[in-house]
């Protein structure tokens, strides 16, 4: 319960802070290991997207930028149909009944996993929610962001079409 205030608590700064867009920053070094289920219980594992660029995102359903950039997680997705890209929505320690009402209301194509132990979100040293990944071809780290954004807008299309290029 405390971990779920803090992170709230964290969301809550970067959407009363966040008036621009931020700016994903560059990362170099390899993905840490992601193995976890997603809500209809099949397992899914980092290693077997080798090939694909990949948006890992942590998130929670209590967090308003999280919330408010699904609609262009959506978007991003449609914009890249046929091309070999994935997003993994990785909930940050809820109950799988919690992500299920949840998502009941907000429709998402995209795969949610459940870190229900939070495990992954201390491998990834996770702090704040919501935080991305992308992740290239080859299962390395190319650029993170920390707090919400438009995934949609051209700058963010621009870096994964480019990291799909390659």
């Amino acid at each position: 319960m405390l971990k779920k205030l803090m992170l709230a608590a964290l969301c809550l700064a970067l959407s009363l802070g966040q008036a621009v867009a931020m700016d994903l920053k560059p990362y170099t070094g390899a993905a840490p290991a992601l193995q976890l289920r997603d809500l209809a219980g099949k397992t899914h594992d980092l290693k077997d997207y080798r090939g694909q660029v990949v948006m890992v995102q942590f998130w929670a359903t209590y967090c308003a930028p999280c919330i408010k950039e699904m609609p262009s997680m959506v978007r991003l997705e449609a914009r890249l149909a046929g091309k070999p890209f994935a997003i993994l929505a990785v909930d940050m320690g809820e109950t799988d009944a919690e992500v299920k009402d949840f998502l009941g209301k907000v429709k998402t194509d995209f795969t949610v996993l459940m870190d229900n132990d939070g495990k992954a979100l201390s491998a990834w040293k996770v702090f704040v929610a919501p935080s991305t990944f992308l992740i290239d071809a080859r299962g390395n780290i190319r650029y993170t962001l920390q707090g919400g954004a438009e995934w949609d807008a051209p700058e963010y299309e621009r870096a994964i079409r480019e990291m799909l290029a390659k």
